[in-house]
């Protein structure tokens, strides 16, 4: 699942180019937009988000590699064990803040601060569900990992 949504999210920085776009060409040629810097800003949020787990599970993402390269498989996973369990922390309270954030939205029909003033509640669903699939894919390399620290392979 997270491949799926990780590839379809990546398509997302097109969309926001052309917002940015339309941004840029509306300033010059008619009166300007009021919506698409927020737009582009809820576009990067979830190509983000959304691509967030799909860059875990293809181990893409950004590590200080000045040490890492050098240990030995069972060393990073070891390491990565350890950094796992922070990561499972931070993730569960950023998901338990995104959920009551996001039912906040909803039950007060929650805007943004800005001149167009869009509904907050899109982008926050969109957000729990980053950060929950974040969690999932999470949880999935913890466990790979620590297989790997014994040895084994899953």
């Amino acid at each position: 699942m997270n491949r799926w949504i990780g590839r379809c999210a990546m398509y997302l920085i097109f969309v926001m180019l052309g917002v940015l776009l339309y941004s840029s060409l509306s300033k010059v040629a008619f009166t300007p937009a009021i919506w698409t810097l927020e737009t582009a800003q809820f576009l990067m949020v979830a190509y983000f988000l959304l691509g967030g787990a799909y860059s875990m599970q293809l181990d893409d993402h950004v590590r200080m590699d000045l040490l890492y390269s050098r240990w030995t498989p069972r060393t990073r996973a070891w390491v990565d064990v350890c950094t796992a369990i922070f990561l499972l922390f931070y993730l569960v309270l950023l998901l338990y803040g995104g959920v009551s954030s996001t039912v906040y939205a909803f039950e007060y029909d929650e805007t943004s601060y800005s001149a167009w003033a869009p509904r907050m509640a899109p982008i926050k669903v969109l957000m729990v569900i980053g950060v929950a699939l974040m969690l999932l894919q999470a949880i999935a390399q913890f466990f790979k990992d620590v297989a790997a620290v014994r040895g084994e392979t899953l």
